[in-house]
């Protein structure tokens, strides 16, 4: 017999364990959440999103001082204290995760920091910081263990000059030189903070390009404003080898143009992050893993065990916070019996660096790669108002509709503030607006969002601030 028992039990604190706590409670269940961290939120909150997004907001105010002299504005050279920024970082972890805790004393959800395993399909075993364990037996349970940094065994050489994420955010100190491991979000995010506080910063990418999954019309004007910014962008390039030596980390890079051997204070490792149902005891219930290590799951979030749930990361791609914490609802409004499912077309992507790149619904290149037939208008924000006025012209606003009657389909931004756009995109979508719809609303001007709206006029004729004659 287990030494407590639960109605439902949250394995994982993050962006989905506990908003699933949080309504799973609301609905009136008795619920443990279970997370093994020192303070709740999961990577997003202590070691991802949250903490990243603090620094990129630094390095923009540093960016745009720099850039405030082509206007008349100068000021000095800035002066940057490390261990104030690191505080300053961590007060904004500190005081969200303390809102957690709030929040579950408030709704009457007992937390519990330790590590779970299953021992079987209604029971886990947990383990307190102290060393001492507990069985703690469920109705159901909700995995929500999220995902962790992937480290090819070719880069995990011993050295912590050698960071993922987790690494790169404790901000140790600001190298001199530092290479970037790959070309995505995580990698371009955290190149710019860097590359901001004066390091720097080399960034190479297997692949053809940066930013692999967007739109290359989006990542066009990113990619410039970066190759001003950093030392260099190497693409079409591979590390073969990193080794440690006392001047640095010496990497070994092939790829045509490109030095063979260069050396860097710190490298960062960013090459994507893999699933955490290592190690979770999950051979020992009914749940299956795909070959990619997820919880396999159907459209209500359930495994192929009747009593285990899975949500975020570990139930699939794209391993994105928000999409989780849209999982968590549909997980327990499955379980209180109410007719739901994850349905959802648009699961809003962003890009936080500067420019940002944002999109939703299906990108121009799925449509090509699926012989999809659609009308695509792309607005540029040098005929926005708001834009000139902020001296950001290089973004562009995307629609994306299916040609008869209109409908919108996808939207991509690329451009500062995309990332809150986006979210007029997603409703879009999600409500089967159609271009008329989104130009016929009334936006406010002068703003940015104004481009959604004079995009999707020019879908349907001609947009105000931009004029191109139709073909005959």
């Amino acid at each position: 017999m287990a030494d407590q028992h639960t109605q439902i039990a949250v394995l994982g604190g993050g962006p989905g364990g506990y908003p699933a706590a949080f309504a799973a409670a609301d609905h009136g269940m008795k619920v443990v959440l279970i997370d093994e961290g020192v303070k709740p939120g999961g990577v997003c909150l202590n070691r991802g999103c949250i903490p990243s997004k603090a620094l990129l907001h630094v390095a923009k105010l540093i960016n745009e001082a720099k850039e405030a002299a082509e206007y008349g504005l100068t000021f000095g050279t800035p002066s940057i204290d490390i261990d104030k920024l690191r505080t300053f970082k961590n007060h904004v972890i500190g005081s969200l995760t303390g809102g957690i805790e709030g929040l579950c004393k408030a709704r009457g959800v007992e937390l519990i920091k330790a590590r779970g395993t299953f021992l079987n399909s209604d029971t886990l075993e947990l383990k307190l910081a102290d060393g001492s364990k507990k069985t703690l037996s469920f109705d159901h349970c909700i995995v929500a263990a999220g995902s962790l940094p992937a480290m090819p065994p070719i880069f995990a050489i011993g050295d912590d000059r050698v960071m993922d994420s987790t690494g790169a955010l404790e901000l140790k100190d600001v190298p001199k030189r530092m290479l970037v491991i790959g070309g995505g979000y995580i990698g371009l995010e955290m190149g710019s903070v860097y590359s901001a506080l004066g390091t720097e910063v080399t960034v190479v990418e297997m692949t053809s390009g940066l930013l692999p999954g967007a739109d290359r019309d989006l990542v066009t004007p990113l990619q410039k404003r970066l190759t001003q910014q950093l030392k260099a962008i190497y693409v079409n390039t591979k590390v073969a080898k990193l080794e440690a030596t006392p001047e640095g980390i010496v990497a070994s890079l092939e790829g045509e143009g490109v030095e063979p051997r260069q050396v860097f204070d710190r490298v960062l490792v960013s090459v994507g992050r893999r699933p955490n149902s290592r190690g979770l005891g999950l051979e020992n219930t009914k749940a299956q893993l795909d070959e990619r290590g997820f919880i396999k799951i159907d459209r209500n979030q359930r495994s192929s065990d009747p009593k285990l749930l899975a949500i975020g990361d570990i139930a699939g791609e794209p391993m994105l916070a928000h999409k989780a914490t849209r999982e968590a609802k549909i997980a327990v409004e499955t379980l209180a019996g109410e007719p739901v499912e994850f349905d959802n077309i648009a699961i809003p992507a962003v890009v936080f660096t500067d420019p940002e790149v944002a999109w939703a619904g299906i990108t121009e290149t799925e449509a090509k790669n699926q012989n999809r037939d659609v009308q695509v208008y792309r607005f540029p924000w040098a005929a926005s108002g708001r834009a000139q006025t902020l001296a950001r012209t290089e973004g562009v606003t995307k629609i994306i509709v299916e040609p008869t009657k209109q409908r919108v389909l996808g939207v991509g931004l690329v451009g500062p503030g995309a990332g809150e756009m986006i979210a007029e995109a997603a409703l879009a979508i999600e409500m089967g607006a159609t271009a008329r719809d989104l130009a016929d609303t009334i936006h406010a001007h002068p703003t940015l969002a104004e481009t959604v709206m004079e995009a999707a006029e020019g879908i349907i004729g001609q947009p105000t601030h931009r004029y191109i004659p139709k073909k005959k």
